[in-house]
């Protein structure tokens, strides 16, 4: 079995982990292949490079929901199963911990456990002449706004070609229902469950009280387009952690990958148990009883 490992190098317990991982693959069957940041992590020698023709059977992401999302994006579309390994606090998207690790990777090698088919979203930048820049494809969002100092922007927003308005805000976030509780979340947007054919368009501190989150089909294209003058200093960032500029006249086009994102799920735990636990989603354990 073929598994990849995508790592966290700031967490302590990393090299320990790794170190076991290295121990336990000849008895699980595993050929072991790292991504170059945590290669020189492993004991000596250190398992064969991470790329992108390795034809894998499983990746093991570990660190948190930070970790995984970079570990989709190594996977660009394929479709590997990943299973997350949290060694951090909340780990929203993970399904195991450092604890439960050797239970995790016997489940593996049983096959004793289920894929969740996360949506994914293949944004791309399309400049004055029509042509697209492709950008990775994103679990969470993709987010248009200002660069330097934090300050208002303009933004067209259409589905479909059909415009919804303009936007006078700090950005804009075009997520998938997994980062419907990401950043999306945090700027007022709506939970939306996982099985749902989704995408959310939220704005970030919108200068209106007119302007509400968007929930549009999954199958729409969503364009956002700066308006002159916002058009300098303008990022996309891509599940926040890397990016791009646009330039004056470029617009951002999101649409649905064609294939999703496959997370391993073990044990009975489900979305809103995961979300009650992870979130502490309707906790009144701080009250009193009238």
């Amino acid at each position: 079995m073929n598994v990849g490992v995508v790592g966290n190098p700031t967490y302590r317990d990393l090299k320990t982990i790794l170190a076991h991982l290295a121990q336990v693959a000849p008895r699980l069957g595993f050929t072991i292949f790292t991504e170059q940041r945590i290669g020189g992590l492993w004991p000596e020698p250190p398992p064969p490079s991470l790329t992108q023709s390795a034809q894998l059977d499983c990746l093991i992401t570990l660190g948190g929901d930070g970790t995984l999302l970079r570990g989709a994006r190594t996977l660009n579309g394929a479709a590997t199963p990943i299973l997350g390994v949290n060694l951090g606090r909340v780990g929203f998207l993970t399904t195991a911990g450092s604890q439960t690790l050797d239970w995790a990777l016997d489940a593996i090698v049983r096959g004793a456990f289920v894929t969740e088919s996360r949506l994914a979203l293949e944004p791309c930048i399309v400049d004055q002449r029509g042509e697209c820049r492709p950008e990775p494809v994103v679990l969470n969002d993709a987010v248009v706004h200002k660069g330097g100092v934090a300050r208002v922007i303009r933004l067209r927003v259409a589905v479909d070609g059909e415009e919804v308005g303009q936007y006078s805000a700090d950005g804009i976030i075009v997520a998938t229902p997994t980062g419907s509780t990401a950043y999306s979340l945090s700027a007022g947007g709506p939970i939306v469950v996982p099985g749902v054919d989704a995408i959310v368009v939220t704005g970030i501190c919108p200068h209106t009280l007119a302007v509400r989150p968007l929930v549009v089909p999954s199958h729409a294209q969503v364009a956002v387009e700066p308006i002159p003058p916002w058009t300098e200093d303008v990022l996309v960032s891509f599940d926040g952690q890397v990016g791009t500029t646009m330039q004056p006249g470029d617009r951002l086009l999101v649409k649905r990958a064609d294939r999703p994102v496959r997370l391993v799920r073990l044990g009975p735990d489900g979305f809103f148990a995961r979300m009650r636990k992870k979130l502490q989603w309707g906790d009144l354990s701080d009250r009193e009883r009238d």
